[in-house]
């Protein structure tokens, strides 16, 4: 028997492109210091009031905008009644989908490798992120940096068929809210969390009603891409397991957890189809109307993301589809790369830079590209002294590294290390000669028709002035010497 998977996914990320939380005036910023970003509000004390952040609502509405979700004509927010030590008032402030939240029925195109999938967004919303809790052998503790920072939970239907679906949605997302500036989307910083819903069915079955779903297991809190993808394979197998022994329509709905050491996942409660959360409306929080000049404001603000800048690198730089998508995969690399360009860097010979060893070099030091001191001018610079024939490319590939390690400018490197190419015709032609004396097969060869040969002499010459004669002059007075003889 073949079976087809379910698959949802709710998407958790903090909106860290403001200067305050959600609802109150504390700084909003990653920190590793505890409770150093906190306000009485994020507490909960008597006598303090929730302000909304506008600027975490713009953020929200323009989220929305790209996944072309309908806006709502009022603001409204709700509480969410719960317990949990990470949420001090006892409750969430959040928005549900009556009143509607900032963003319903919408859609996401999105890339699985070459081929366009559309997933069908049911809503987002903005709410308060809770505090944060680290559970030790005797002991937890508490910190409240997170409690209320601006938190977008994005809701899709089950449209992914795949973890690979799946995946290369969320990475698509986490550019889209890169690019527009809504957040780093960093997920080493518990920026992004997700909960994934599982069910399979068979294959032949028609998925259209929602009847013929197999039971719905949530997979809560995943915190990493690979473990997303790594838990809904394995959850498929597991629900496909139970499908074979005859024991699947025994199993409960039910909420897991996924277990990186033991990667499997774990059982952590039964599951109900509607929780009574007790929503209602957040009385010291008016409801507040949206303009359509303010939304009309908001969508102009949309800067040109991934895919359109992917396609811009195809079309007018003339890159490869590989190299395209490879810098538009970060929005920091992107912005290096869109940099280089403007200060006259050719684009091929940028992307060439970047994505080979500029990119090998953070990838392997597990280092992010606002950490290194190479800069965009720096490597336009080194590209431009290539160009001007002052060194070689292989010369130029030295400066690159030891800009790297060293952190001192290219200029300071070719000073110190004696990298500047010789451009003096005398000396060239000097060892020319001498290395044509040394090589006359090959000088008889390149009159017999052997013409590629030439590229050998070269070499030899470069190696013997150790890389210091330029290139491009060597090779042009070679031909002029091989005809004199």
């Amino acid at each position: 028997m073949k079976y087809k998977a379910l698959i949802g996914i709710e998407m958790h990320c903090q909106i860290t492109e403001t200067n305050t939380k959600a609802f109150s005036s504390a700084k909003n910023s990653y920190t590793i210091i505890p409770n150093e970003n906190v306000r009485p509000v994020d507490m909960a004390f008597p006598g303090t009031l929730p302000v909304v952040n506008k600027e975490a609502v713009k953020k929200s509405l323009m989220a929305s905008m790209i996944l072309n979700c309908k806006q709502p004509d009022y603001i409204y927010f709700e509480r969410k009644n719960y317990y949990y030590p990470d949420l001090p008032k006892g409750f969430q402030i959040t928005q549900e989908t009556k009143p509607a939240p900032v963003g319903i029925c919408g859609y996401l195109d999105y890339y699985v490798n070459d081929e366009i999938k559309r997933v069908r967004i049911n809503n987002i919303h903005l709410e308060e992120d809770s505090a944060s809790l680290d559970h030790k052998n005797n002991a937890s503790t508490i910190d409240y940096n997170r409690a209320g920072v601006p938190l977008l939970e994005l809701v899709t239907y089950p449209d992914f068929r795949s973890a690979e679906e799946a995946v290369s949605f969320l990475e698509t997302m986490r550019c889209i809210y890169q690019y527009a500036g809504i957040s780093e989307g960093d997920s080493k910083k518990g920026q992004i969390r997700c909960d994934v819903n599982v069910s399979i069915m068979d294959e032949d079955i028609d998925e259209t009603k929602e009847e013929n779903w197999g039971t719905k297991i949530e997979i809560k809190n995943v915190n990493s891409f690979s473990a997303v993808k790594d838990a809904i394979n394995y959850e498929i197998q597991r629900q496909i397991e139970l499908k074979e022994t005859g024991t699947y329509d025994e199993m409960e709905q039910q909420t897991r957890r996924w277990d990186d050491e033991k990667q499997e996942t774990v059982y952590m409660r039964s599951k109900v189809d509607a929780i009574d959360y007790k929503y209602f409306i957040e009385p010291n929080i008016p409801k507040f109307k949206i303009k359509q000049e303010w939304l009309d404001e908001i969508r102009g603000l949309i800067p040109e993301l991934p895919n359109e800048r992917k396609e811009k690198y195809i079309s007018k730089y003339e890159l490869n589809k590989k190299d395209a998508e490879t810098l538009v995969k970060e929005k920091n690399i992107s912005d290096f790369f869109e940099r280089c360009i403007e200060l006259g860097c050719e684009a091929k010979e940028a992307s060439n830079w970047i994505t080979t060893r500029l990119l090998g070099y953070l990838n392997k030091n597990d280092l992010n590209i606002n950490d290194i001191y190479m800069t965009p001018e720096m490597l336009t610079e080194i590209c431009l002294i290539v160009k001007n024939g002052k060194i070689s490319t292989q010369q130029a590939k030295e400066v690159f590294a030891y800009v790297l390690e060293e952190r001192k400018t290219p200029q300071e490197i070719i000073k110190e290390k004696g990298f500047e190419q010789n451009s003096n015709e005398e000396e060239i032609i000097e060892l020319v000669n001498k290395i044509l004396e040394e090589n006359e097969q090959a000088v008889n060869d390149y009159k017999n028709g052997k013409t590629n040969i030439i590229g050998y002499l070269v070499g030899q010459v470069l190696k013997a002035s150790k890389g210091k004669f330029n290139p491009g002059l060597t090779a042009k007075i070679l031909n002029e010497e091989i005809r004199k003889r």
